[in-house]
């Protein structure tokens, strides 16, 4: 794998923060940029508050902490550095344009990867003069502490650099899926949206609250998810005979109207339930507080998974014996 000493940050919302924070903790330097006002001093409280997690889970005597500067343009973020994460807001417009211009300004061989959480490699691409390098790398918030980052070419990337983008996620403690076929909303945001869609659907037609959906999530299948996922769990529901003799047994049930897939009007009632419900459960802890609450139990979670090497647990297993054998 071409190393990767410092990397660009094109954009520094919560995803373009998270990325800056986990790259900082492996000691990689960062160079940020984001045209947005007091970017740079929210950025900085956004590492201030993110940063005890992330030592609390990567951190490590033997690493120093890479060095942060912001810069004020695309060109000058990216004329040094091994690699590029632009995490600007998810318009194919805005994305397709900026990519040109990184991939105008960054060094020949250099992969220019895109956080967007939904939209075609393709197209972001269309406009570059080198799309071969041009890919999706789609991580989840908190970017600093969840290893997931799903992969996906467009029609022009190259194979190697999928394979060379996959190698420095891994690099940096993430577990890279390739999403082999290119998708809209890949995999992982294609299943949170069939939650979603039914979330809004039992809020706007008075079902339940926002805190007892969310009840019905954390206090049962949210805690299997954790461990095995949602195929593995259901072969485990089938008894012996496993996923065959579930189908058998629960399959009937998917004719029935369960669910509501097309998601409702977006109305001002609903989006003040929303919010009312939301700010509800909250019971008035500021965004910054439930980030490290958040964190904590992540990491808790993390590292009892860790005990059992299995999901998030493996792979914080295996880049730990990484970095200690000193790869």
């Amino acid at each position: 794998m071409k190393e990767v000493r410092k990397i660009a940050v094109v954009g520094t919302g919560v995803i373009g923060a998270g990325w800056a924070t986990r790259c900082l903790a492996r000691g990689i330097d960062v160079v940020a940029t984001d045209p947005g006002p007091d970017a740079e001093a929210k950025l900085r409280a956004s590492l201030d508050n993110a940063r005890p997690a992330a030592r609390k889970l990567y951190g490590s005597p033997d690493v120093s902490p890479g060095a942060l500067t912001f810069v004020g343009s695309v060109a000058d973020a990216v004329a040094d550095a091994d690699f590029v994460q632009e995490s600007a807001p998810e318009r194919e417009d805005l994305k397709r344009k900026l990519h040109a211009q990184i991939d105008a300004a960054a060094r020949p061989g250099v992969i220019v990867a895109s956080s967007s959480s939904g939209l075609m490699p393709t197209a972001i691409q269309a406009d570059c003069r080198h799309p071969e390098r041009v890919l999706i790398g789609h991580p989840f918030n908190p970017v600093y502490l969840l290893p997931l980052c799903e992969v996906v070419g467009g029609e022009k990337t190259s194979a190697e650099n999928i394979q060379q983008a996959c190698m420095f996620y891994r690099s940096i403690g993430m577990y890279a899926l390739h999403v082999r076929k290119e998708i809209e909303g890949y995999l992982s945001d294609r299943l949170q949206e069939a939650i979603w869609r039914e979330i809004l659907h039992l809020v706007n037609d008075g079902v339940a609250t926002t805190g007892e959906l969310d009840d019905a999530i954390k206090y049962g299948p949210g805690l299997r998810w954790a461990i095995m996922g949602t195929n593995l769990i259901f072969h485990l529901a089938g008894g012996d005979a496993g996923m065959r003799h579930m189908l058998h047994q629960f399959g009937p049930a998917l004719k029935l109207p369960w669910t509501r897939l097309e998601a409702p009007e977006l109305t001002a009632e609903l989006i003040d339930r929303m919010v009312e419900g939301t700010q509800a459960q909250a019971a008035g802890k500021t965004v910054k507080e439930l980030e490290q609450l958040r964190d904590n139990c992540l990491i808790d979670i993390m590292r009892a998974l860790q005990k059992y090497e299995t999901g998030a647990g493996k792979v914080l297993a295996e880049d730990e014996a990484r970095r200690k054998a000193g790869g």
